[in-house]
This record gives C-alpha cells, sequence and structure tokens, in this order.
C-alpha cells in the first residue's frame, strides 16, 4: 500500500470508506466532489487526456497549475482517461462496477453514447448512486440542452431581483448556481447513500443548475405568490423591513440590520439623531419602507461622519446586527473566518503551500478531512489503476495505446 492509499484509508469524516468516481468538470460537479471528500470520502477524478478545461482558467500559478482548478479538486486523486478508447472505456466500468457513487456534469445521452448510462451500470453495480449534475435536468424540454451559471441565473428570475433599481440586469458576483448544484448534488447523494444503506439499492440522484438557481428565489417568489406582482430590485435592501441593507460610510460601506422597531431606535440613538426619530413618516416599518430612499438618504448624513469600523464598534455595543462590507482579502482573514477554519492549506508538489475554502459544515464525532492539494493531471492513475488490479505490465500497454496517461508512469505500479 503506498502512503497515498494509507492516507485515503485513514480518511476521517462521515463518508469515510464511500468510494466516489467524479467524471465532472468545472465548476458543479468538483464541487460536489470536492465537499464529499472533505466529509471522508476516497473521491478519484477522471478527467479527459488534457484535463479538465478549469486546468486552464486564469490565473495561471507559476508551474502551470490553474488557481480556480486547484481550489476545487482539494483532496481529490486524479487519474486521466480516454474515454474514446475500449481500454480507456474498459477501465472505468472496472472502476464503475465497485464505486458507490459516480457524478457526471455532461450534456443528456453522453454516458449512453459511451455505453456507460446508469441503466447499463446498475446491471453490474445495483447499489451504484448515479449523480447528473445538468443544465436543466434529466426531463423536461430542456433536457438536452447545455447549461451555464449565467443563463440559469437569467431564467430562474434570480438577475431580475439582483442589484439597484433602475440597473440593467446584474448576475450574483459568485456563480450562485454552479456552486448551488454541488451542493445540492452532495446532499442528494448522501440522501441516497441513507436509502442504499437501508435497502441496497442505488439510483439516479438529478438536479440542475436552473433548479439550483431557482432555489435561491424563495423570499421572491413568495412575494409573487402572495400579491401576483413581480419584485423589483432593491439592491442590498430587504422588501420587508427598513433600514436593512449596506449604507456609505466615511472610509466604505457597513451593513446595518434596523429590522424591527427595537434595533431601529437602538441605531437612531447611537447615531444621536432626534430629528429623524420625530419624523412620523418613519415611525412604523410600513412607513419607513414607504419612505426608504428619505430615510436612508438622511441616515447616510450621519453615517459619513466616522468610520466603518467605529460605526460597528458602536452599534455592535448595543446589539445591533451590524457587518463591515469586507473585501475578499478582508474577509479571509476576518478572525471569525479564522477560528472556523474556513481557509485551510494544503503543500502542493510544485507550488508549495496553496490556500483554498473549507468545509463549511461541522461535525461533532466525526472530524472533516482536509487531506491534500488537487492533483496534477494522470497524477494517481497508476496507483488507482494497481487498485483496480491492473498490474504494471498492463497499465504500461494502456499508455501505449493511449487509453490512460499517467504523470509518472510506471512509478507507483508494482508488478
Amino acid at each position: 500500500m503506498t502512503d497515498k492509499q494509507a492516507d485515503m484509508a485513514n480518511k476521517s469524516g462521515p463518508l469515510q470508506g464511500v468510494k466516489v468516481i467524479e467524471l465532472s468538470h468545472i465548476m458543479s460537479g468538483p464541487v460536489c466532489g470536492m465537499m464529499l471528500a472533505d466529509m471522508g470520502a476516497d473521491v478519484v477524478k477522471v478527467e479527459k487526456m488534457d484535463g479538465d478545461d478549469a486546468r486552464r482558467f486564469a490565473p495561471i500559478l507559476s508551474h502551470g497549475e490553474s488557481a480556480s482548478f486547484m481550489m476545487l479538486n482539494r483532496n481529490k486523486r486524479g487519474i486521466a482517461l480516454n474515454l474514446k478508447t475500449d481500454g480507456g472505456k474498459a477501465v472505468l466500468r472496472k472502476m464503475l462496477a465497485s464505486a458507490d457513487v459516480v457524478t457526471e456534469n455532461y450534456r443528456k445521452g453522453t454516458m449512453e453514447k459511451l455505453g456507460l448510462g446508469y441503466d447499463t451500470l446498475r446491471e453490474a453495480n445495483p447499489g451504484l448512486i448515479y449523480c447528473s449534475i445538468s443544465g436543466y435536468g434529466r426531463t423536461g424540454p430542456y433536457a438536452d440542452k447545455g447549461g451555464f451559471d449565467l443563463i440559469a441565473q437569467g431564467l430562474s428570475g434570480l438577475m431580475s431581483v439582483t442589484g439597484e433599481p433602475g440597473q440593467a440586469p446584474i448576475k450574483a458576483g459568485s456563480p450562485i448556481a454552479d456552486i448551488n448544484a454541488g451542493i445540492l448534488a452532495a446532499l442528494g447523494i448522501s440522501a441516497a447513500y441513507a436509502h442504499r444503506l437501508r435497502t441496497g439499492q442505488g439510483q439516479i440522484v438529478d438536479t440542475s443548475l436552473l433548479e439550483a438557481g431557482f432555489q435561491q428565489m424563495y423570499w421572491a417568489a413568495a412575494n409573487f405568490f402572495a400579491i401576483g406582482e413581480n419584485p423589483p430590485k432593491f439592491g442590498s435592501a430587504n422588501p420587508t423591513s427598513t433600514p436593512y441593507q449596506a449604507f456609505r460610510t466615511q472610509d466604505g460601506w457597513i451593513n446595518i440590520g434596523a429590522a424591527n422597531q427595537a434595533n431601529y431606535e437602538r441605531l437612531l440613538q447611537v447615531l444621536d439623531a432626534p430629528e429623524i426619530a420625530g419624523d412620523p413618516r418613519f415611525a412604523t416599518n410600513a412607513g419607513r419602507t414607504a419612505h426608504r430612499d428619505e430615510l436612508v438618504e438622511r441616515l447616510t448624513v450621519y453615517l459619513m461622519r466616522d468610520t466603518t469600523q467605529r460605526w460597528v464598534e458602536r452599534l455592535d455595543a448595543v446589539g445591533l446586527p451590524v457587518g463591515p462590507v469586507l473585501a475578499i482579502s478582508e474577509a479571509v482573514s476576518h478572525p471569525q473566518i479564522v477560528a472556523r477554519e474556513m481557509v485551510v492549506q494544503t503543500q502542493h508538489p510544485l507550488d508549495g503551500p496553496t490556500r483554498s475554502i473549507g468545509l463549511p459544515i461541522r461535525f461533532s464525532e466525526t472530524p472533516k478531512c482536509t487531506g491534500g492539494p488537487a492533483p496534477r493531471l494522470g497524477e494517481h492513475t497508476s496507483e488507482v489503476l494497481a487498485e483496480y488490479g491492473f498490474d504494471a505490465a498492463h497499465v504500461r500497454e494502456l499508455i501505449a495505446q493511449g487509453a490512460v496517461h499517467a504523470l509518472e508512469e510506471g512509478a507507483t505500479v508494482t508488478a
């Protein structure tokens, strides 16, 4: 057993011992795989011969690795297969015959064309959990279309409520449909695994970027269902409570959550603004919401008199929900982010210490598994194939056929 195999066998976490084959690329599927790996699963990432397209996303680090790829593929092992060859498909079939989970985010029908659709795979492995992450799901009139985060954000209605009033449609600053689809997939896989423990049966887990975007519309859809009108854009404000939004300060921005009457009154006490307190237009939440622009303008005059940090300290002291609007450089070093170990560091063999975002879930009895860095292309091909019974000569033959790519031919294969 190699050191890497020993590490995988000793992984901690609630999914320890679960074998996952990741056929996913770019973002949604890799997010799912990273979460499963962080919870203890042994995730083997299967890439095409020239690698996941995310390997070419900027910025590229000094040794040719993509920062984007390294962020989402931490804690996985990596192999490269040519699924256009019989040898590559044979290798994958053998791996899937004993896998617990396979994830893929190809267009509908791609796996079937390769002879690797769910109906085929479950004949050899009835307990297999097959997770499909697509643009629009496996059913419906859009099932055959490819999906992209930007398109999903627009189609889901999310862009219609994002941004300031009067602005052109704006997407969320983060690819929220992609990321949430990966989270939903990990949730679905966990539920399907619980079902398999009870029944022994595998199943298809099916989610999409569109559904991941539409799920974010809970409040906006609730308002529409209630009054039958499309909710307008409110920027950082809340359509139901005021003031509850970002305000400009002397040196930046601050979020203030004075959503109820008590907190509104605390805010005015700290600001020492009796003339605002005495304005009948702002006496109730309904009045404040109806006259939001006027209230925000008057509150901003006060908030511009001091810095974000000073206001945070004063408002925090009276128990008002408050926080600065941080840049990423500030967020990664915030003491609460640090305390929750949300920035983790791994040691990459070429680029040295690399940081990434950690697992946002804590378990009292089954610690998370941070593990190692993202794999280099084909880094574990020989090692993984050896685990599935391919001896050194067979691996060399597959490499010569162009069926697999190994980073270091035969380096970890034992005859």
